[in-house]
Order: structure tokens, then sequence, then C-alpha cells
């Protein structure tokens, strides 16, 4: 592999150039006072593909001899790359076939269509894409076009960070997502040796962190189930020469959840009006979390807006959980008694807090359940104040601000009891979102149990979060092998608080 002299030459002398421009660097005023810091973004929304990965695609397109030009290209991708490889291969006047999984958006394919390539859908996941694609790359002599471990690639990724030490010398600290790992090393290599006191600091998605695990043993390994919600980084295992670069100049490496994602989604939006993808946000939520960590103040900082090609659905998923990645909701179950002007003396105990979610069912005669939102300004602090004030006000009080099932179902269901007692196991379930799930679920276990509850939603996410409980008897053992059967990620949520207080008799 290329020695870090090599990668500086080929990073400098890359031809990028021939189709983009310089993306801005933009001041986030509003952030920027709230976290006390200068924080700075790097917005590769604004090149024609929307993200950042033209600047690879191009650099390895471009530098392939005539003749590898008239086999034409091929590659895999769900998304970005995916639209990269098809505007460089259309620029230089070379074939394209990108194939791409079956359950890719529909805006994902025809921006494919749009710059020239040919879209060809096969499979339910990236790793079965890929496999056909090498496949068909083998049999009919493509030149296969990887979407982040190549050194051509990686040198193309890495102009971003000398644009961004021209645009400004004076970093600290710089923040970068990692999926495959070309973005990483092809900056941090670029920023260690030219200027090497500033912190790169890498951030992973803590349901794809293929980076994360990789140090920990030294070596790429398998995940064992990457989410998919951050798909432009949702990546199985880091590349071997992207892991040998991140490991040798990344400084640190923080994860996030999807509900800072969220949460650094809406920062975005409301500091320079872009509406980035999940992946495009994530560095601003590790920049986040790494700040109120380490207790960060009056630093230059920078992030990297990786991309903005988001599936306009999903926004209705960010929407409803930024308020939770914030800390700036409570989700609460209180019991109140069953009798006039409840309602009015718990309000009235929020101290005229600003309620977000008031759901209600009558139970019995004696006692109610209430499930309740409330905006927080002062994050976890204000939350943990406001349910001891609640207790010593004599209510019963459970909080599910950080229940899964709760935030994702049960929230819509509330008061769904069923008019007689039941033996009941309830299970969430994580459907892949594509033709044939439900079926699937129906034929392998619907016609052997009584199903007394069934909830899906769809929230625009990776996969469908289905809640289902049954009626079991004492062929239990016979169920969970039907359960394995099945394939799809489960878990018995029988126990779970939110269930209980709402939901069972």
């Amino acid at each position: 592999m290329p020695g870090s002299t090599e990668y500086l030459r080929a990073i400098l002398s890359s031809p990028v150039y021939d189709v983009i421009q310089m993306t801005p660097l933009q001041k986030m005023q509003k952030i920027s006072l709230r976290l006390s810091n200068i924080i700075l973004v790097k917005r590769e929304d604004y090149h024609c593909v929307h993200s950042f990965k033209l600047r690879g695609a191009y650099a390895m397109i471009a530098s392939l001899t005539e003749k590898q030009k008239e086999c034409g290209v091929i590659t895999a991708s769900a998304g970005n790359h995916a639209q990269g490889v098809a505007f460089s291969a259309s620029t230089l006047g070379i074939k394209s076939l990108i194939v791409m999984p079956v359950t890719t958006a529909d805006i994902k394919v025809d921006a494919v269509r749009s710059f020239g390539g040919e879209a060809y859908l096969y499979g339910f996941n990236f790793d079965e894409a890929n496999e056909k694609a090498i496949k068909i790359s083998q049999q009919k002599g493509y030149i296969f076009i990887p979407p982040f471990d190549h050194p051509a690639i990686i040198a193309g990724q890495g102009t971003l960070a000398m644009e961004l030490l021209q645009q400004d010398s004076n970093l600290e600290r710089i923040f970068i997502p990692v999926g495959g790992g070309g973005l990483a090393a092809g900056m941090a290599i670029l920023i260690k040796l030219l200027m090497p006191q500033i912190k790169v600091i890498a951030v992973e998605s803590e349901d794809s962190a293929c980076l994360k695990a990789a140090l920990k043993v030294g070596k790429p390994v398998d995940l064992a189930r990457v989410g998919l919600f951050a798909e432009g980084v949702a990546v199985k295992r880091i590349g071997k020469e992207t892991f040998r670069l991140c490991q040798k100049y990344v400084d640190e490496l923080i994860t996030v959840d999807s509900d800072a994602i969220c949460a650094a989604i809406k920062d975005i939006f409301e500091d320079v009006r872009a509406v980035a993808e999940p992946a495009g946000a994530l560095a601003l939520a590790g920049m986040k979390k790494y700040i109120q960590h380490y207790n960060i103040k009056d630093e230059r900082l920078a992030h990297i807006l990786s991309g903005a090609n988001i599936n306009f659905h999903a926004l209705r998923y960010i929407s409803e959980r930024c308020e939770l990645g914030e800390q700036r909701e409570a989700l609460i179950a209180v019991t109140i008694p069953e009798q006039q002007g409840s309602f009015l003396k718990f309000c009235r105990t929020l101290n005229n807090r600003v309620v977000t979610e008031f759901n209600y069912r009558y139970s019995d005669i004696n006692n109610a359940c209430i499930f309740v939102g409330i905006r927080l300004v002062d994050g976890i602090k204000e939350r943990k104040e406001i349910i001891k004030q609640l207790i010593s006000n004599g209510y019963q009080v459970v909080d599910l601000s950080d229940n899964e099932i709760a935030k994702l179902h049960v929230r819509y269901m509330v008061g769904g009891r069923p008019s007689k007692s039941l033996y009941e196991r309830l299970f969430s379930f994580e459907f892949p979102e594509a033709p044939g799930a439900l079926l699937k679920f129906l034929q392998t276990i619907g016609t052997y149990w009584n199903i007394s509850l069934f909830h899906y939603r769809s929230h625009g996410g990776d996969y469908g979060r289905v809640l289902a409980a049954f009626e079991l008897n004492n062929q239990e053992i016979h169920f969970e092998n039907h359960l394995n059967k099945l394939g799809y990620v489960w878990h018995d949520e029988s126990n779970n608080a939110s269930f209980r207080f709402f939901l069972s008799k």
C-alpha cells in the first residue's frame, strides 16, 4: 500500500477539481453561542450529488487507463457512492452499472439514473448487492469501484482536508464521520502530516461502530448486526487499508446514538438551513457529546456535513426523536386518583412546565394511568427534579424517557387494554423493510398462536418496528423455536413497564 508521502502527493495532485468546486466552511452562530465554542461546518452537501462521495469516486475513475475505461465501471451502493460513481462515469463518457438493494428509496434510484448510471436492483441489503456487483464485474469485465477501501478513493476524500486547512488553519479539533473509513483515513493522513497539532476525532454511530470494534482487537472484524438509520455509515466491516490509516492517524473516537443524530440534524437546519441526512449530521452529534464530556470551552472546532441525500419521509421519525436526543423532553407514566380535579392538581404540580403530550383513558374507579411528555430546559437534571417533585407529592411515577418500547409504540397506543384477563407475552420485532416481511411473519408465527396485540408503524427509519402480544399456553418452548426460525431480531418485552401500565389487563 502507498506510504504517507505517496498519499500526500496523490491528495495534492487529485483531479477532483475537474468536476467540483471548494465547498463552504460556515460558522454555526446559534450552536456556537450555546456550546461556548466556535463551531464550523464543512458543507459537503453543496456538491451536485449532495455528498463528499463524489471526491473519491471521481479520483479513482479518472485514474483508470483508457482500456479500463472502455470496460465500464460497476459498484454496489444504496446511496451516495452510487451517485458519485454514476456522475463521474457519465462525465468521463464511461458506462456505469450500479447494483442497489431493492429496498433503496426511489429518490436515490432516480438520482443514479438522472446522472447517467444504470441502476440494477438486487438483494435486500448492501452485502447482497455488493456480492452481486463483484460477481458481475468478474463475469462481464466491469472495473469494480469500491466505496472506501482503495488508495485512489482515500486520496480523493483527502482533498476535503486540504480545503479545510486552506479555509481555516487555526482549527483545534476536526470531527469526521466514519462508515467504511475512507473519509477519515484520507483526511487524517493529510492533517497529521501537515498540521499534526490539530486533533482528529472520528465519530461513529453506535449501531455501526466497525472502527471501534476493529481498534478493540487490532484488526478489521465483522459486526454481528448493523443498524441502518444512518445508512451512509452503515458498514459491517471497516476496510483493511482505511483501518491501517485510521489506527495510525486518528487521535480519538466517539460514538453516538440515533436520538443524538436526530438532534444534530435539527441543529444544522436551525443554524444554516441545511437538511442533513443522518450520516451527514453524525460528526456534529459526536462533537456535541465530546464537548459535554470533556467540558471543552473557547475552542475552534469543525465538523463535516458529509451528505444531504435524505428520504423525505424519514423526517417524521427525526422530528419525533430530536427532542429526546437533546434531552429536551421527558416521557413519564404517572398514576393519579380517578376523581374530579386530579388532572388540574397534577398540572399544577408541574409548576407551569410545558406539557408536550398527554394521553389518558379510563382504567378503573380508583386510579388513572397517564402518559405525559414534558418540555425540558435543563436536560437530565430537570427531568430528575420533576420526577422527585411528583413523588414527593404522592404520585407513583415511572420514567419512560429512555424506554424504546414506550417511545416507538406505547405512546401511540395508550388505553388499549383487553376486555378480559389474558395470559399474554409481549415481543418487539425488527422487520426488514422489504416485500414479504409481514407475510413471512404471519406464516411462521401467526397461524399457531392467537395474536392479542399488534402494532406496526413505519417511522421512515432503517427497519420496521413491530410490537406483538400472543396468548400462550404450555407450548411456549415451541413458540420460541418458531421465533428463532423466523430469523428476525426479537426481544421479550413482557415485563416492560410501559406495557404493564397501559396495555395489559
